[in-house]
């Protein structure tokens, strides 16, 4: 009986490390098809760049509840994105919502590759205005291999924001 017991007792064991063995396995495969996923989005320009925390200048981190985005396409940039910090121009009284948001058709995108692997984007607007108290002078998003991103906003009459979260495939 005890010999059957250790048998039994053997036999779970090995069962174990197996199923560790394939979980294991089909984590780096996942984790590999992800990456090759972030990889040709920002290939093709044609991404959403999902914020989930802000990070003003002045102040600590915040969580953002609601979507806030950044859609990135070879011919136009999409920004729909919070602000918090010190505007050095404010609004007319006729503005009712603030952040950054704006639609973009004239901008430069370059794309460089860090040596710690992934992408460094700078997004320039060429049809900014100065003179707005909403304008965006440059936008540099890094991106890891992983989807993991950064993106770090420059105004003209604001202070400086940055923003973390990932890169989705465009729905």
């Amino acid at each position: 009986m005890k010999r059957l017991i250790r048998l039994f007792a053997a036999a779970v064991m090995v069962l174990a490390f197996i199923n560790a063995a394939n979980a294991q396995n089909s984590r780096q495969e996942k984790k590999a098809a992800e990456q090759v996923a972030v990889k040709n989005m920002v290939a093709d320009d044609n991404f959403f760049f999902v914020a989930e925390y802000a990070l003003p200048m002045h102040g600590g981190s915040k969580l953002l509840t609601s979507i806030y985005d950044l859609k990135v396409t070879k011919d136009s940039v999409i920004a729909f994105l919070p602000y918090y910090g010190q505007a050095y121009i404010s609004p007319s009284p006729a503005e009712t919502e603030g952040g950054i948001k704006f639609t973009s058709t004239r901008f430069s995108y370059k794309t460089s590759h860090p040596k710690k692997g992934g992408w460094e984007i700078t997004i320039t607007p060429a049809d900014h205005d100065i003179t707005n108290w909403r304008d965006v002078q440059q936008m540099r998003l890094d991106i890891s291999p992983d989807g993991y991103a950064s993106l770090f906003v420059n105004s003209s009459n604001r202070d400086p924001i940055s923003f973390e979260g990932n890169v989705v495939a465009k729905e």
